[in-house]
């Protein structure tokens, strides 16, 4: 039985540290690095490791971030590796199997190991954790935890869009096409639990399968049977539907 592992630093040294020292568990296999804290979360997305072993402090995102961002789409077995001992209480707070201070010798990155292997071996058997648990409260996204970025995915590329650049969101079935200024991109995912992860001060919905960027809005027209149009910065028009005028407190709330 043999697991996959992701070596997550941004410092080459200790990268190479982990992956000489992981040659001698024949039940660990590296599956990637990655050197910054987004092309952690990408990395993660990606390859599923049932393992990672996780810096702290890098550039992008730190450890913490990188896990708030994959914890609802993939939970890996966590060591943190770090120079800081301040963050070790955090890091068992969001359950993290161990923390590795740096420097840290062969014997104690095997005892580290070895803790890991029981409850990997224990997830293997049950062969899939039937629900994803909830994201721990110390990596939990900060007040009042709306969305800044999205992840979403292009053929085999995974990257961000920032909320502020989204102007709009509109439904097609299961898939929402996630429109900006210069690009269109599909996710899958229900627009009503997308508008519960919004800030209502950045969007609202203005119909069953629309949700709007407030900021980009530049005007309202009066319309048929109570309706708007909607005129956005880069000049498309939607429409603000009467069962949704409730919400039009929200866009004159900003004025």
């Amino acid at each position: 039985m043999s697991f996959r592992a992701l070596i997550v630093d941004d410092e080459q040294i200790s990268r190479r540290i982990i992956h000489t020292f992981l040659r001698d568990e024949p039940a660990i296999e590296v599956v990637g690095e990655a050197a910054n804290g987004t092309e952690a979360v990408l990395q993660i997305l990606q390859l599923r490791p049932d393992l990672v072993f996780l810096d702290v402090q890098m550039p992008e995102l730190d450890g913490f971030e990188v896990l708030r961002e994959v914890w609802p789409y993939h939970q890996p077995f966590v060591v943190f590796t770090t120079a800081y001992d301040a963050y070790a209480l955090r890091a068992f707070e969001v359950s993290a199997t161990d923390y590795l201070l740096k420097p840290f010798d062969r014997l104690r990155f095997q005892q580290a190991v070895e803790r890991v292997k029981k409850p990997l071996a224990q997830r293997r058997d049950a062969e899939a954790i039937p629900t994803l648990l909830p994201l721990p409260a110390a990596v939990g996204p900060p007040a009042p935890g709306f969305l800044q970025r999205l992840l979403v995915k292009e053929q085999r590329r995974l990257f961000f869009v920032k909320s502020a650049d989204i102007l709009y969101f509109e439904a097609d079935r299961n898939y929402i096409s996630v429109h900006t200024a210069v690009h269109t991109h599909l996710i899958y995912q229900s627009l009503t639990q997308l508008e519960s992860q919004l800030a209502p001060q950045d969007f609202t919905r203005i119909s069953r399968s629309c949700i709007v960027g407030l900021n980009h809005i530049v005007e309202l027209e009066t319309y048929f049977n109570g309706e708007y149009l909607v005129k956005l910065l880069n000049g498309e028009m939607l429409k603000w539907t009467r069962n949704y005028r409730a919400n039009l407190a929200s866009f004159h709330g900003r004025q």
